[in-house]
């Protein structure tokens, strides 16, 4: 049985991928799982900082089950698994709250791209990142050739894509895709969300919501977001409210 456990310890929660069978590559289940894990993180005020990571020595995720979607005609694989696919990894991406992804093993294909839509990540000196795909005649499919290019230069996206090259940890440190490389990467993740917990869960919201509105990560719904949260304690939305319950008309004070 494949899974997503969710633990919270304080204001630290840890989603873990477990399929060790298959090196913790996703199938439907743990989608389903991570979108719901998300949502109810997004309800939970104590938890500060988020961590993600494999139940694998060798493996944070290998990617996608194959078996999951071999077998798929080309619309259901483009409409079901691949946008699916993408729903569940912008729902990450878009969490309110800082997320690490902790690479304590290889990271290839949907895993790579997995731990492209956290804030940051940490990687233990042995693991790898990578994009097969085309090993096996597909692309990326969740975001490989396009979240992953804000973060790293086109020319280390193609030569994973294209010419199915891995990149060690001490390259991808070089790159600034990983914050740090570190023998306990889990540790290292636990001390750097201990620090963010102590900062002010607001300011970390919105700060992240402008870095994201910047960098082009949903920057429609973003800008309406932050407008939307400035408008919402003005003087004005009050009365607007006030007026509209009582049946009268607004008296806007411009406050």
């Amino acid at each position: 049985m494949s899974a997503v456990h969710l633990d919270i310890e304080g204001a630290v929660a840890v989603l873990r991928l477990d399929n060790p069978a298959k090196l913790n590559a996703l199938t439907p289940e743990m989608l389903s799982a991570l979108a719901d894990h998300c949502d109810a993180l997004e309800q939970t005020p104590e938890v500060r900082v988020v961590l993600l990571t494999g139940d694998h020595p060798k493996a944070f995720c290998v990617g996608a089950d194959i078996s999951a979607w071999a077998g798929l005609p080309p619309a259901g694989f483009a409409r079901t698994w691949v946008r699916g696919g993408h729903r569940v990894f912008d729902r990450l991406a878009r969490l309110s709250k800082p997320t690490i992804a902790v690479l304590n093993g290889h990271a290839f294909g949907g895993g790579l791209e997995l731990a492209a839509a956290c804030d940051i990540r940490v990687m233990a000196p042995k693991a790898r990142i990578a994009l097969p795909e085309a090993g096996v005649g597909v692309v990326p499919g969740w975001s490989g050739t396009q979240r992953l290019l804000r973060l790293l230069p086109e020319g280390a996206v193609k030569e994973m894509a294209l010419f199915g090259r891995q990149l060690n940890a001490e390259r991808c440190a070089a790159l600034g895709f990983v914050a740090e490389v570190a023998e306990d990467p889990m540790a290292l993740a636990m001390e750097i969300a201990g620090a963010a917990a102590q900062l002010s869960p607001r300011a970390t919201e919105i700060s992240k919501n402008m870095i994201h509105a910047g960098a082009g990560e949903d920057s429609a719904a973003l800008i309406e977001a932050l407008g939307g949260g400035l408008i919402a304690g003005s003087d004005d939305k009050a009365e607007g409210v006030a007026a509209f319950a009582a049946k009268r008309t607004p008296d806007f004070s411009g406050k």
